[in-house]
């Protein structure tokens, strides 16, 4: 393990206490997340099936669109 493993450990850890602010202080604000139209939900009565489709594919984009951001200031 070298100097950078340890830089990107850091910053991983930033991030998750980030998020985890945000989550904190807005959970009334953000519970559209997992609603969104596209989202796949199956609901019978002893079954119930979610596959948040259009969900996953915002948050791709969005962490795409972060690392290539975070490669561009490299």
């Amino acid at each position: 393990m070298g100097e950078n493993t340890g830089k990107y450990i850091i910053i991983v850890g930033a991030l998750i206490i980030i998020v985890g602010v945000i989550i904190y202080f807005f959970h009334d604000k953000l519970n559209w997340i997992g609603r969104l139209p596209g989202d796949i939900r199956i609901e019978r009565e002893n079954f119930s099936f979610y596959f948040p489709f259009t969900t996953m594919v915002l948050l791709s984009i969005l962490v795409n669109l972060i690392f290539r951001f975070w490669r561009w200031l490299q």
